[in-house]
């Protein structure tokens, strides 16, 4: 190493360190979906000569969309106070001072009203300084089924003088049904025997088969039972019908099934 003239000369091949970044992310996950929490590390650096007065971390949407709608704010670290600001996230520092590092971690949680995707952008700023503008990953946002098909059969089984009926309740999806109520009536001319699954109303023909909640592509089974009168003859309908479940039920074809049998003089059934 030489001084001349009070200049520093590098002997040659050796590399000056270059100041980092002012601003730069990482995010842990950038495939996401609604209700998922997730995290951004955001480290700023001031290379500039001077202490930045009121130094903040600032975390925005590309073309100007706005953050707070799309993900929730749940918790920040290395800041003094984390916060949604119009449009934009931001973490303030206090004082940051000539060639100081802070890191900040933000913890999100995605919001029902997600887009498809969004591109991220971030910057450090002062009071009265900013710095270059960065741009960040794309966000994907799964978009959560808004509706679930629920359907209904029914299917009758004789048993002497018995009918036992069967109620399968099933979710075609997409999305999980939830406060299911299936409402079923057993015909006229026959005697109430019994059920599994359902509740008779009072002393009517008619029942109800709740159920809580199927996940897509499951499906549960309800049974009640009617008899036949002695000298009982003819043609007898039984119907089950969805009456309601949550989301909407797009398909309103599969939402009712019935099921005839033929009893004659009370001994033979046909289903």
């Amino acid at each position: 190493m030489t001084v001349v003239a009070g200049a520093l000369l590098i002997a040659p091949g050796t590399a000056l360190a270059a100041d980092p970044p002012s601003s730069a992310i990482e995010v842990s996950d950038t495939s996401l979906s609604v209700g998922q929490e997730f995290t951004i590390t955001q480290t700023v650096h001031n290379s500039a000569s001077f202490t930045i007065v009121g130094a903040k971390a600032a975390i925005f949407g590309k073309t100007g969309v706005s953050l707070p709608t799309m993900f929730e704010l749940q918790s920040c670290t290395g800041a003094t106070i984390c916060y949604p600001l119009d449009i934009e996230y931001r973490a303030s520092l206090g004082d940051l001072p000539s060639g100081e590092t802070r890191v900040i971690v933000y913890t999100f949680k995605v919001l029902d009203t997600a887009p498809a995707s969004v591109t991220l952008q971030h910057q450090l700023l002062g009071d009265e300084y900013s710095f270059d503008l960065f741009e960040g990953p794309t966000l994907t946002f799964a978009q959560t089924p808004t509706a679930a098909d629920v359907a209904v059969g029914l299917t009758g089984r004789a048993s002497g003088g018995r009918i036992n009926y069967t109620v399968t309740v099933k979710n075609n999806g997409p999305a999980t049904a939830t406060g299911i109520n299936v409402s079923a009536t057993y015909p006229s001319g026959l005697t109430y025997v019994g059920t599994t699954g359902c509740t008779r109303v009072g002393t009517t023909r008619n029942l109800y088969c709740p159920v809580t909640s199927l996940a897509s592509g499951e499906s549960v089974t309800k049974t009640f039972s009617a008899s036949a009168g002695l000298l009982t003859t003819g043609s007898f309908t039984a119907t089950a019908q969805r009456v309601a479940s949550l989301p909407t039920d797009p398909a309103a074809a599969n939402d009712k099934a019935s099921k005839t049998c033929s009893i004659l003089l009370g001994l033979l059934v046909s289903c």
